[in-house]
């Protein structure tokens, strides 16, 4: 009855999976024990699920398959290698905006790959106000025309299975809008030789289930779909949780399903039926009290508390919500709140169910038969959360209070999504990231050039950017999940700013990227979508593109601008990312705000402004409009929620996902057991973890005279480590590629080409942003120093392993920050990198190094290379003794004769087995030998 329920779930966990070497006795009884076993023991856990995304999926999948052929060379059976555990690979994070806005622009394809020529079609005509027609949606039979239901003719007539769109006016069924359907075709063009491999691994390997593209993201169909809450096998009952490879896998603690990311590497090893290793974790209880303001959104609840789990130091810890104010969260609310948790460092953040999650499953589709199961199993087990004030609270760790009444709206950025500035105060904190020095927030411009003004034609017209002009604005679903306070409150704000007569301008990259379907659905039923269309908020489709860098270019005319006059250009979404050149290399200022936020700051064309004094703009009537003005009361949504979200959509949404989609079902792929690798192609390719694969391990080799390949700083991120985005013409990946006869067109984007381990390692520390110290400015370059030539970091490596020079990496705090990739590990391993020495890690990232056989070594506490003395010019010598043990210190000799200690930070035996195994993937294959 003590134990925080987040710690239940661990427990029936290790009950449940004994078996007296994987999961022992003593392993459930440390649990049980919580209180005093904290921090002081490692525990197994089995989930009962794994969920991965694409980009992620693809490596995975291709190890599995490169495992089924290793373990066929050494003599084993390949037909074993399958996935123990059940996974669900959701194909969500291909999807690039080539084509954005109501007229479809033809922009340069962001990615490359082929571009088949498409059919020109009509800009979509302006909407007469009263009443507005069936905007872009020419098959619609309502009112606004005669004829009973029908379908227009033409290559973008056809209606997607599981996007349903509705005529918003009328509810009568129309085409997907033009702009998906051109996104899609593209998608599945360029993308096709990874969906055949897809295909074929959903063919041949048991217990997986691949959910095609064009269905919605990891994340939210793992919430929508996936989610069970009480798994049901054969009539017996186990707790639902789930681990994947996307670190928004957190969201679904928003149901009471214990889940969080992970790397690519532990993934595997848990669908191959080992359990995850963790030491059993802190649990911070995080109080909530107070009552919501009518004005605040989810997004400013998330970075509230945020800032508040932050100030806590919450890295690497459960947090579990508790309070009077819990209930008065939607479950929208909740996982919003327990998708962000990766931001503030925390393992998960976790919301025990109660009755309103069980409110929010009956609307959802949850019969009653089960609903009524669920409840009672989670009552006789005691894992479901009274609100009765008699009921007896857990014991915590340590307890965090979060008055709800005192959040207000804001919004994070400029560089890093924990810097919080309130929206009343975003003018003047713009002005002072001008005049601060460069760094987390600062831009360092000069005064005379702060008020500079560069006038630029764009489609006939002049306009004038200045510093803190928006160029991008984009609407994304994934952190708001389902959530339809925030994105309804969009587009009532939408609507009531086309009625008022307001626009953005053309030049700024305006998109809508729905997480799922439903999304589409409710927006579109509930009347604002022709809005946010007319405002340039199109959806553009279904997958994460803004947030990982898949933006169609800005207009030339706008780049040029931007660059002769050095503008702070800036971009405004609602998702998760916002780390300095990550939408766009000419964007520096990048915000995540919440959707209606999103709306305000591209219809003003610019962040400096302050809403409660200053118009967005001029109405049609003449008059100024301000943000108070159009804003969408509470009451507003609320009766807007009640009306078109409803359980219908999600009962249709499930039956359409479960049908596929026609493109994805008349794909063909090979059905042979080991996969028939093509040598000549450059999406798939068999990658090079298996070479040494013997019976048994060899001991750890000592690291002697290693040079460092790079020197960097604090808060290096898995964005800067592991390559995203599209493959820039002069990368050393681009040169491989060209090398292989593809023009840039058909380079496509690196998550694209994960699968290819050639590609990927060539793009390891590749971003523009990147800090290295030996070359004091950022660039993806390094000193070779044998030679003393400054190379592209891939070329550096691939010279030191030619002449057998084992290298390292110097960091400094936090190194490993950000999402989840198991290419932040795997890139650095084909790069030659036995050791990362850093002040301290993001422990996702610490675990990763591990799984591939990187040894994460951190300096002694108050010690950094410049305390030491370290120049990264030394080489260094490092030696693991066989008895390596958890936390072990370590002597590091320098070519320079200094000696020092560090920390061998393996946290638990289990961690030191797979590093003694060259990594957890010849762990387990050797389990088949």
């Amino acid at each position: 009855d003590t134990l925080p329920y987040s710690i239940r779930v661990l427990f029936e966990s290790s009950v449940r999976n004994c078996d007296g070497f994987l999961v022992k006795e003593t392993d459930a009884m440390n649990i049980l024990d919580w209180k005093t076993k904290q921090n002081c023991v490692e525990v197994p856990f089995c989930p009962a699920r794994v969920v991965l995304q694409d980009f992620t999926g693809i490596p995975a999948m291709v190890d599995f398959a490169a495992m089924r052929e290793a373990v066929r060379n050494a003599g084993g059976d390949p037909v074993k290698v399958n996935p123990a555990c059940p996974t669900d690979l959701t194909v969500d994070h291909s999807l690039q905006i080539d084509f954005s806005k109501c007229a479809i622009q033809n922009a340069p394809n962001p990615g490359g790959g082929e571009q088949r020529p498409l059919a020109r079609l009509s800009p979509l005509k302006p909407a007469p106000r009263k009443p507005p027609p069936c905007r872009g949606h020419s098959s619609c039979r309502g009112s606004c025309g005669a004829g009973e239901t029908g379908r227009t003719s033409g290559p973008f007539s056809a209606q997607i299975e599981n996007t349903p769109i509705l005529c918003p006016f009328h509810l009568q069924p129309v085409p997907e809008p033009e702009t998906v359907l051109k996104n899609q075709e593209m998608e599945f063009g360029r993308n096709r030789e990874r969906l055949q491999f897809f295909k074929w691994s959903s063919k041949v390997f048991e217990n997986i289930s691949i959910i095609p593209p064009e269905t919605g993201t990891a994340h939210q169909v793992n919430l929508e779909y996936l989610s069970r809450v009480v798994f049901d096998v054969k009539n017996f009952l186990h707790p639902d949780s789930v681990v994947g490879t996307d670190s928004h896998t957190t969201m679904v603690n928003g149901l009471g399903i214990l889940g969080w990311g992970v790397g690519g590497i532990e993934t595997e090893a848990v669908m191959l039926g080992m359990p995850l290793r963790l030491t059993l974790p802190e649990v911070v209880g995080c109080e909530l009290t107070g009552t919501v303001s009518p004005f605040a959104t989810s997004i400013d609840i998330v970075l509230s508390i945020t800032k508040h789990l932050r100030q806590a130091d919450v890295a690497g810890k459960f947090v579990e919500f508790f309070g009077s104010g819990v209930s008065q969260l939607s479950i929208a609310d909740r996982t919003t709140i327990a998708n962000m948790c990766p931001e503030y460092g925390a393992i998960l953040s976790f919301f025990p169910v109660d009755n309103v999650t069980l409110k929010h499953l009956k609307h959802t589709g949850f019969d009653k038969a089960k609903l009524e199961v669920t409840e009672a199993y989670l009552k006789a087990v005691k894992l479901f959360r009274s609100d009765e004030s008699s009921s007896r609270e857990p014991e915590y760790s340590q307890v965090v209070q979060v008055s709800l009444s005192s959040i207000i709206p804001y919004v994070s950025g400029p560089k890093r999504s924990q810097d919080r500035v309130a929206v009343n105060n975003m003018k003047s904190d713009f002005q002072a990231c001008l005049n601060e020095k460069s760094g987390v927030k600062g831009f360092q411009i000069a005064a005379e050039k702060q008020n500079d003004v560069v006038p630029v034609q764009y489609e006939g017209n002049e306009y004038k950017l200045s510093h803190g002009c928006v160029v991008i604005a984009a609407v994304i679903s994934c952190t708001n999940n389902c959530n339809p306070s925030v994105m309804l409150a969009a587009g009532l704000l939408a609507k009531k700013a086309v009625e008022a007569g307001l626009m953005v301008k053309p030049y700024i990259r305006t998109s809508l990227s729905p997480g799922s379907g439903m999304v589409t659905h409710y927006l579109s039923s509930s009347g604002v979508l022709p809005y946010l269309s007319k405002l340039g908020f199109e959806v553009v489709g279904y997958g994460c593109s803004t947030c990982v860098g898949n933006t169609a270019p800005l207009p030339e005319a706008i780049r040029n601008a931007i660059k002769q006059g050095d503008i702070i250009a800036c971009g405004v979404l609602s998702g998760t990312k916002n780390f300095e050149g990550c939408l766009c290399d000419c964007v520096r200022a990048n915000y995540l705000a919440s959707p209606p936020l999103v709306v305000a700051y591209a219809i003003a064309g610019t962040v400096q402004i302050d809403f409660d004094t200053e118009p967005l703009g001029t109405g049609s009537n003449g008059k100024s409009i301000y943000l108070r003005d159009i804003w969408p009361t509470r009451q507003e949504l609320h009766t807007v929620e009640e009306e078109c979200v409803i359980s219908s959509m999600f009962k249709e949404l499930k039956e359409k996902m479960e049908k596929g989609n026609k493109r994805w079902n008349l794909l063909e792929a090979p059905e042979s057991t080991l996969f028939p690798w093509d040598l000549k192609s450059t999406y798939i390719r068999c990658p090079s973890f298996f070479d040494k694969l013997a019976k048994e391990a060899v001991p750890p080799q000592a690291v002697e005279n290693a040079h460092v390949l790079l020197f960097l700083g604090d808060s290096v991120t898995t964005d800067h480590i592991s390559p995203a985005g599209s493959i820039a013409r002069s990368s050393a990946a681009a040169k491989y590629l060209t090398s292989k006869g593809l023009t840039p067109r058909e380079f496509n984007s690196y998550g694209a080409r994960r699968g290819n381990d050639a590609v990927m390692t060539r793009g390891t520390f590749a971003n523009i942003k990147l800090l290295n110290k030996f070359i004091g400015k950022p660039a993806p370059k390094t000193v070779h120093f044998p030679s003393g030539q400054t190379l592209d970091v891939f070329e550096a490596a691939e010279l030191y392993q030619k002449d057998g020079i084992p290298v390292i990496i110097l960091a400094g705090k936090k190194y490993g920050l950000g999402s989840s990739r198991d290419w932040a590990a795997k890139g650095p391993f084909l790069l030659g990198v036995k050791a990362v020495l850093a002040e301290s890690y993001e422990n996702v990232h610490r675990s990763q190094l591990i799984g591939i056989g990187i040894a994460p070594l951190q300096f002694q506490p108050g010690e950094n290379p410049s305390t030491l003395g370290l120049t990264g010019r030394e080489q260094f010598s490092i030696l693991f003794p066989p008895d390596l043990s958890p936390r072990m210190t370590l002597d590091i000799k320098t070519s320079t004769g200094k000696v020092f200690s560090v920390i061998a930070l393996f946290e638990n035996n289990m961690e030191i087995t797979l590093y003694k195994n060259g990594g957890s993937l010849n762990f387990v294959a050797r389990r088949f030998l």
